[in-house]
């Protein structure tokens, strides 16, 4: 019984410390008060909307948490993720195995990662200001390339159905990819000597350097991991819609760091979670469906995302201080 008693004890102090709290408490709030307001939310159809939403973005999510826990920004997350699918849809159009695609395309989106970490440890200048410019060449080169035009593809694979095909339950193969990587690079995050050094390397620098922490070598992985995330992300979707058009992922990427900013990560980087961002893009996956049961208007979707972000950083800023008192 006082096992039992000091554990209850145990889990009381610490859950204030969770980065996951004040997304869990958002999360819940918005799946009570869409479950009441907006007819036909619980049901298979929707919830399977919400799902698929929040797996293709969630996959890009965690790759901008890793990033943001470790200091730095990806602006061109929704660039590469237009480049990888169209990148793909070109080389299934001629003809490529789509097994040899995929790793082309993927391949594609990790140089451009490593591209955008190396210039911006070598030459110190803001990751803000070197992935903005990355976003814009980027999407400048899609639009060059297909002349503003959509690429489409009407044939099918075995690989692409196991990417995005929907499952007899209505799901689309995109959940349990996202689901398998929340719970690996959660893992990773959590309980590894790398996930530790990200933490490091995003909260205090200097001391890490000091402890024998190579910080440019996780800023440059973590680089890389975000646009391999986005890359991957871009050709679900492709195999999903079987098109792909030069603005494909316009916009992902701000919807990716607030959602990881609502489930708890800091935009002063060393603090974050994965589980949290997974509360986060589920909450936004619900919010961008259930709004329409509701009734409203398709625009009021991002005020009201903006809405949640400012009232998440508010909560999280408030956990944090009472935390740290």
């Amino acid at each position: 019984m006082d096992t039992r008693v000091s554990f209850l004890q145990s889990l009381i102090r610490r859950l204030p410390r969770a980065p996951e709290l004040g997304a869990l408490a958002g999360f819940l709030a918005v799946f009570i008060g869409f479950s009441i307001f907006a007819e036909h939310f619980l049901t298979i159809e929707c919830l399977s909307g919400v799902l698929t939403i929040a797996a293709e973005l969630g996959i890009v999510a965690i790759g901008v948490t890793f990033l943001m826990i470790s200091g730095e920004f990806d602006l061109s997350v929704g660039s590469v993720l237009g480049v990888a699918a169209m990148a793909f849809a070109l080389l299934a159009k001629a003809n490529v195995p789509h097994a040899i695609a995929l790793i082309i395309a993927l391949s594609f989106a990790a140089l451009i990662g490593l591209l955008n970490g190396l210039i911006v440890v070598w030459t110190r200048v803001p990751s803000f200001i070197v992935t903005l410019g990355s976003m814009m060449f980027w999407r400048g080169v899609l639009l060059a390339v297909t002349g503003g035009f959509p690429v489409a593809y009407g044939g099918y694979s075995t690989l692409m159905y196991a990417l995005s095909g929907r499952t007899t339950v209505g799901f689309h193969m995109s959940a349990p990819w996202f689901g398998a990587f929340v719970l690996m690079l959660g893992v990773v995050l959590t309980r590894t000597r790398y996930g530790n050094r990200v933490f490091a390397a995003g909260g205090n620098p200097e001391a890490a350097r000091a402890l024998g922490v190579n910080v440019r070598r996780i800023k440059i992985i973590n680089f890389v991991l975000s646009a391999l995330l986005a890359g991957f992300a871009g050709i679900v979707q492709f195999c999903r819609f079987g098109s792909v058009d030069p603005l494909r992922g316009s916009g992902i990427e701000t919807e990716a760091i607030a959602a990881s900013v609502i489930g708890g990560t800091l935009l002063s980087g060393g603090y974050g979670s994965v589980i949290g961002t997974c509360l986060g893009v589920l909450m936004v996956g619900m919010i961008r469906s259930g709004l329409v049961l509701a009734g409203a208007p398709a625009y009021w979707y991002r005020a009201f995302i903006g809405l949640i972000l400012i009232l998440a950083v508010i909560l999280n800023t408030r956990i944090r201080r009472m935390v740290t008192r």
